[in-house]
């Protein structure tokens, strides 16, 4: 891969003025109305007809909507943003006919994340400013890192969440991203909830628990929030907004400290074994739920895949099923029970004495450099007399 082929985001908070949060509030409210009537026109039509509709249709039937009086505040806002509403619909409608993604849901005002996207025929970055379609002056972007030089954006993607801050993306090609030399090294990591991680080289990463540091705090906001009377009051969306603002203090607390950790990571090890945990299913465990969402096991996941993409590294998931735990990572003895209170066992094949841990992540490890090897993983399927497990060759999920 060439350096010069790698796109990466760079996000900033930047701070509109009135008339530009005016204009871009407008923008959001008509990208999400052109986005919900093309996934209603879409889905009437495979109901009703069995057809399916492209982008090409949809990108017609704006073009009608724009024309009526009632859509007629459509041709108010920059017509970029809603084509590319259309073009995110067929991108959602292409995962799913491909069983990547669930059916495509309609944008809630409340819930929707409000942004809107921008190509290069709808903005104008010169100098360091940044001007968008339908505005006369530059945003007032707060430039926290450098952009790569002589970078030019090849989309803006402008986004307000739900404590009502605003940013602005901006995707460019970074030639600073290449490879990192190969130094060999491999590690198994295991994921969990007293320590974040545990490294196959026995360190154990602590685990920050952001949403515990904050939730007496959160619960006083969410307290005060219930007793507003729903509807369009000042005193109730007031409300909302510190809770807003507590719940992404907390996500950015956490996303900088996985950030932090992944980048480690990465660049000191060629090899990175993880686990393939099924977090969806995981969350249904009602005592472990919060914990669980709080340590972002998903989000850790997506962040290494990437980074190690970037830099030339491997990382590989091992098959979920993979007994991790209850295997002696000395001997190979399956153990008949594990449970989550036991945190140190001794093998009774061996007589080792093990960190639940640190065993299972060198387990992890020992799995995934199998399928680095040969393209399968050694997976105990019983035990036998003697201390000794019968070893089934069975392949394991390896991604790329």
């Amino acid at each position: 891969m060439q350096a010069a082929h790698v796109k990466r985001a760079f996000k900033y908070r930047f701070y509109p003025t009135d008339a530009q949060a005016a204009e871009l509030s407008r923008t959001f409210g008509c990208v999400r109305k052109v986005y919900n009537m093309a996934l209603a026109a879409r889905t009437e039509a495979w109901t009703l007809r069995a057809e399916r509709v492209n982008y090409n249709a949809t990108s017609a039937m704006l073009t009608a909507w724009k024309k009526t009086e009632e859509l007629a505040y459509l041709n108010d806002v920059s017509s970029v943003p809603l084509q590319q509403a259309l073009r995110h619909l067929q991108t959602a409608f292409t995962h799913f006919f491909a069983k990547r993604a669930k059916y495509p849901r309609f944008k809630s005002r409340k819930r929707s994340r409000r942004s809107a996207e921008y190509t290069t025929s709808a903005f104008r970055f010169r100098d360091g400013r940044l001007a968008l379609a339908k505005m006369t002056e530059p945003l007032d972007i707060v430039w926290s890192r450098p952009l790569p030089e002589g970078a030019q954006p090849s989309t803006v993607t402008v986004s307000q969440d739900a404590a009502g801050r605003w940013f602005v993306s901006l995707l460019v090609a970074d030639p600073g991203i290449k490879p990192l030399p190969c130094n060999g090294s491999a590690v198994g990591v295991d994921a969990g909830l007293d320590h974040l991680l545990t490294l196959s080289t026995g360190e154990k990463i602590t685990n920050p628990r952001h949403e515990r540091r904050d939730r007496a705090r959160l619960a006083k906001a969410q307290r005060e929030l219930s007793r507003k009377a729903k509807g369009a009051g000042a005193n109730r969306a007031k409300a909302r907004h510190k809770v807003a603002r507590i719940h992404a203090r907390i996500a950015d607390r956490r996303r900088d400290a996985l950030h932090k950790l992944t980048t480690r990571l990465v660049r000191e090890n060629q090899t990175i074994v993880i686990e393939d945990l099924a977090v969806r299913n995981l969350l249904k465990n009602g005592h472990l739920a919060r914990a669980i969402s709080d340590a972002a096991w998903s989000d850790f996941r997506s962040l290494l895949e990437y980074k190690a993409q970037w830099y030339g590294r491997e990382v590989i998931a091992v098959d979920r099923w993979f007994p991790s735990s209850k295997l002696c990572s000395h001997c190979g003895t399956l153990q008949d029970r594990m449970p989550l209170h036991v945190r140190t066992w001794t093998c009774e094949g061996c007589g080792t004495t093990h960190d639940r841990d640190v065993s299972a992540a060198n387990n992890l490890l020992a799995a995934g450099l199998a399928v680095s090897a040969c393209g399968a993983g050694v997976r105990p399927q019983r035990r036998i007399p003697g201390g000794q497990s019968a070893m089934k060759q069975e392949p394991l999920r390896r991604e790329p």
